[in-house]
Parts: structure tokens; sequence; C-alpha cells
């Protein structure tokens, strides 16, 4: 600021030299104008001076300059000090990037708007097959395969996929893109998860055989029970003894059934025709009213045919499972409520009840196998645990979503909701 007066004291000294001047000489205007024109011509003199050292990038500290543009060339100093010292901060942070990247097992890959490759680690070359001299080329011409580039091009990127490793067919890869930044950049990271399908197959086969294998034993026991049971010389204890094995078979039964109907879920291949839902519903409902010792509990309310593209017994099995959960959970004097209607493009079946209600930390985990929501009850309900498991599996076949709302003591309220594309 100093500087500016100084500056402003100059030209208040020149005006005066002029006004001195004039009153012996006279000519005020023209002296007034070659004072003006000469300031002009020095400050032109010092434009061109600072356009002539930008253009060169050469603004340094000890720039001899006299008046105001000494200040001028200090703060132009400051500014690129400042300006190197973030590239000097920024170019450690993107080598430390880098160094972090290639460290990691999995496959990072930066790609540009067009999906040309910007950068890759080192595990991109040995998981992708990729090399150096890649770069600017786009993935889906070095990665071909019909899913990756199906999947690329829907940009709908919420889902992973897996694919066979281009480098070894013998691995999977799982595949992740992220899009980030203004300019349309996008991260494909990929993850060797060989061993983890190895893994989930053997489970699956190992439950499958194991069910499988106890359906026989369960089967004889059964009917040895029900010989037993026939049988009119048995006392009280060894009636009642009877009646608990009977019950803790069938329980057996059911558990080995639901396993089984995962399992098929997860290893078969989908089947899909186009399904009545209110023919479905209207007799899935009376088998449950035909079920229950109350009288009838289940209101079914239909408010829209629209038909779903899906396997009808699949289809059956969750509706049925939600339906008997509420019924389950629910007080005997209770109305179990039964809906199927439109909603937002999507088709929507529907089942609330006034049950106990679910905590809302427990809703996310209520659809894992065997889970078991923790309440203290007068009497204990049977059940497998699997039910909500089935659901879920179904649901994500039909590509349908499972919307959950329940409130502790006044019941809950279960939707599936099914995409238009679904419909039929």
């Amino acid at each position: 600021m100093t500087r500016w007066w100084r500056e402003i004291t100059l030209v208040i000294l020149l005006l005066s030299l002029v006004s001195i001047i004039s009153i012996f000489t006279g000519h005020f205007v023209e002296w007034l104008l070659l004072i003006s024109v000469g300031l002009l011509a020095w400050q032109t003199i010092q434009v061109n001076r600072l356009e002539r050292r930008l253009s060169i990038g050469k603004i340094g500290k000890n720039i001899q300059a006299k008046g105001i543009w000494e200040d001028i060339y200090y703060h132009l100093y400051k500014i690129k000090k400042s300006e190197a010292n973030r590239k000097k901060k920024l170019g450690r942070m993107i080598d430390q990037f880098r160094k972090s990247t290639n460290a990691l097992p999995d496959a990072a890959v930066v790609l540009g708007k067009q999906g040309e490759i910007e950068w890759l680690n080192k595990s991109a070359r040995t998981v992708l097959g990729l090399k150096k001299s890649d770069k600017g080329q786009r993935i889906t011409n070095l990665i071909r395969m019909p899913r990756f580039v199906e999947y690329f091009n829907a940009k709908d990127y919420d889902k992973k996929i897996s694919i066979v490793a281009p480098a070894d067919e013998s691995s999977i890869l799982q595949i992740v893109i992220v899009p980030y930044g203004a300019a349309g950049l996008r991260l494909l990271l990929a993850q060797d998860i060989t061993q983890l399908k190895k893994m989930e197959l053997v489970r699956k086969d190992f439950v499958a055989n194991v069910s499988h294998e106890l359906r026989t034993p369960l089967t004889v026991l059964k009917g040895y029970l029900e010989t037993l049971q026939d049988m009119e010389d048995n006392s009280p204890i060894l009636i009642r003894s009877l009646q608990q094995m009977e019950a803790q078979t069938e329980r057996m039964q059911i558990l080995v059934d639901d396993l089984l109907m995962l399992t098929r879920l997860e290893t078969r291949a989908k089947r899909s025709e186009c399904v009545d839902i209110t023919e479905l519903l209207k007799r899935i409902v009376q088998e449950n009213r035909v079920l229950e010792t109350e009288a009838e509990r289940v209101t079914l309310r239909i408010d829209s045919d629209a038909k779903l593209q899906g396997d009808p017994d699949e289809l059956r099995s969750a509706f049925s499972n939600l339906i008997e959960n509420a019924l389950k959970y629910s007080p005997p004097e209770t109305i179990v409520k039964v809906r199927w209607y439109a909603v937002d493009n999507c088709a929507c079946f529907e089942v609330e009840d006034k049950g106990e209600g679910i905590a809302q930390l427990e809703i996310p985990r209520i659809t894992e196998r065997f889970y078991r929501v923790d309440v203290n009850r007068t009497t204990k309900i049977s059940g497998t645990g699997l039910g909500l498991a089935i659901v879920k599996h179904v649901l994500v076949r039909h590509e349908a979503k499972l919307d959950i709302d329940s409130t502790i003591g006044k019941g809950s309220c279960f939707r599936c909701l099914f995409p238009k594309r679904r419909l039929c």
C-alpha cells in the first residue's frame, strides 16, 4: 500500500511542477499532455517487460524494478513459488499412490473418457495380461470378452461381474469399475477370486450331498415312528416321547428341504415363463387358509393384473415363505394383509402383519442363512432360519428387491419389487 501512495505522490508532484512551470511560461495543457505521454510511455515499457518475462517463465526474486512494479514482480514470484511447491507436493502424492497401487495384489487400471488406458499397476500386467505399451489403447480392444464389453458399455457399474482371466483361463476375476472425477475418468479393479469360487463350490456340493443323504434316513425314521404310534399298547410316557421325536423329525425334514431348495436356487439354470401372479397368489392364500386352525387370517387384495416373467415354483416358494412367516410371527387374532399392485413402473408383492416387529439393526441380517432374531417370547416359534434366505435368492434370480419396513410392537411390511422389464 505504501508503494501506491508513493506513486500517487509522484503524480501529484508532477502536476504541481506542471502548474508552477505554466505560471511562468504558460501552455498548461501542453505541459500536462507531455507529462501524461511520458507516464504512459513508461508504463507501456514496464508492461512489455512483464509480458516478455511471463512468456519465457522468467519471474525471479531479485528482478530490479521501480515503484509499484517492484511489488508486482514480487507477488508474481510468490505465486510462482507457491505453484512450484504445490506441484512438488502433488508429484510426491502421485508417486506414493503409484507405489502403493503397484504393491496391491489386485489389478488397477485408470481409464480415460473414451475408455483408453491412462495408467496401470504391476498386477494389471499379470492378472489382465496388459502391457506398458498398451497405454492409450481402449480397454475393450484388449479385453474382448462379450460379458466384459457389455458391462463396460452399459455404464451400470453398481454391480460386479466375474470373467475368466485373459492371461490365465484357469483363473476367475471379479471386475468392478468406479467412475470418479468430472472428466469422466474411471478406475477398473480386477480381483482374482478363483479360490473363493472353489470354496463356494465345495460348500454348495457339501450342503447338497449332506441334505440329499439325510432324506433317506429321515424317511425311514419317520416311517418307524408312525408305526410305533399306531400300536395300541403304548404307555403315556412312550406316546409323549414318540410325539416329540416325530416333531423333531418333521423339523429336520423341513430343514433338509429348505437346504435343498437353496442349493437348487444357487446351481440350477434359470427357468422363465409368463406367470399369472393373481392365480398363483389365490392358490397360495387358499392353501394357508386350509392349513390355519383359526378362521381366515389372510386377506388378499389384487390391484393389478400384471404378470411376471419367471419361475412359478420359485415365486411360489418365496411368496409362501413371506406369508407363512407373517402368520407365524403375529398374534392369532390378527389379520395378515397380502397385496399385489403396481407402483413407480414396478410390480409389488406386499405382506403386512401386526406382529412383534423387527429392530432396525436386525433388518440387514434377517435374510442371512440360519439367522434368527433374538426376541424374548413366552412360546418358542419353530423354524429353520432359511425362509428369508430362500426369498432373497429367488428375488435375486428375478432381478427384484426386498424392501422391509418394521416397527417394534406394531408389525412389519415386506415388499418384493419387480422391475418393469420383468412384466409380461
